[in-house]
C-alpha cells in the first residue's frame, strides 16, 4: 500500500492529474511541460538517449525501441540506480550517431559549459534524429549550487544553432498570467517549506492549491504575454 501511494505521488508530481493540483505545489509547470513532452512525443521513436535521466518521469510516454538513461557521475545518481550509463561530464560515452531522438529535460541550467554540452549531444544523434530539449526561462534558484543559467528564446536559439542543432518548434509555457501564480506558489513553498511531509502537503492543500486553481483559470481567460513564461519547450533536429 505504501508503494502505490509512492508511486501515485510521484507520479502527480511530473503528470499532475486533479490531486495533483492539491498535493504538486509545482502543479502548473509540471502540468506544462508534461502536455509539452506528450505533444512532442510522436518525434521521439527508435533508440532514444535521455541526458539527465532523473528519475526518467517521461519514459512512459514513449513507444520506442530502446531506451538509454544517461547521468554525470556522482553518488546520488548511482544511489537511485536509474540510470543505464555514467559520464564524467565531458564526453559521452557512445559512438558517433548512435541514436534517433535525444531527450533533455530541465537540465541545460545546471551546464556550466552549455555549448561542449550541445554539441555532444549533436555528435551522438543520427542525422534524422530529433532533440526534445526543456529549460527554465523565469525560475528561482534550485539545486543549488549546480544552477548556473537562465536562457532567452533568442540566447536559446544562439546556443542551439552553435551546438550543431536547428530548432523546428519553440514553445514558451505557461506564458500568461498562469507564471505569476505559479512563482507565489514556488515562493511559498520554499519559504513555508518544513522537514514534515505531512505538513507540507497540508500547506500545499490549503494554502497553495487555490493559488494554482487561479492561475489554472486566469491562465486561460486572460490575455497571454510571450515575453513573460516559465519554461522553453523545444523541438530540434541536427543541422
Amino acid at each position: 500500500m505504501i508503494e502505490r501511494l509512492h508511486r501515485f505521488y510521484l507520479k502527480e508530481q511530473f503528470q499532475p492529474g486533479l490531486a495533483g493540483l492539491f498535493i504538486n505545489p509545482f502543479f502548473l509547470a509540471r502540468r506544462a511541460l508534461w502536455q509539452a513532452m506528450r505533444d512532442f512525443s510522436p518525434q521521439v521513436r527508435g533508440v532514444v538517449l535521455d541526458v539527465g535521466c532523473g528519475i526518467r518521469p517521461y519514459r512512459g510516454l514513449y513507444a520506442i525501441e530502446r531506451y538509454v538513461g544517461l547521468e554525470i557521475d556522482s553518488p546520488e545518481a548511482r544511489a537511485r540506480g536509474l540510470a543505464d550509463q555514467y559520464y564524467d561530464g565531458g564526453r559521452f560515452p557512445f559512438d558517433d550517431a548512435s541514436f534517433d531522438a535525444v531527450l533533455c529535460n530541465q537540465v541545460l541550467e545546471h551546464v556550466f559549459a552549455p555549448e561542449p554540452f550541445l554539441a555532444e549531444i549533436a555528435r551522438v544523434m543520427k542525422p534524422h534524429a530529433r532533440l526534445v530539449l526543456t529549460v527554465p526561462f523565469v525560475w528561482d534558484e534550485h539545486e543549488q549550487p549546480l544552477d548556473y543559467a537562465r536562457y532567452s528564446s533568442f540566447g536559446l536559439q544562439a546556443l542551439l544553432e552553435r551546438g550543431g542543432l536547428a530548432i523546428l518548434e519553440h514553445r514558451k509555457l505557461n506564458d500568461g498570467a498562469a507564471a505569476i501564480f505559479q512563482l507565489a506558489v514556488a515562493y511559498l513553498q520554499k519559504v513555508l517549506h518544513t522537514r514534515s511531509r505531512a505538513l507540507n502537503l497540508l500547506l500545499c492543500a490549503t494554502l497553495m492549491s487555490p493559488l494554482s486553481l487561479l492561475g489554472l483559470v486566469l491562465g486561460a481567460v486572460l490575455p497571454r504575454n510571450p515575453d513573460l513564461y516559465l519554461d522553453h519547450a523545444v523541438l530540434a533536429r541536427k543541422r
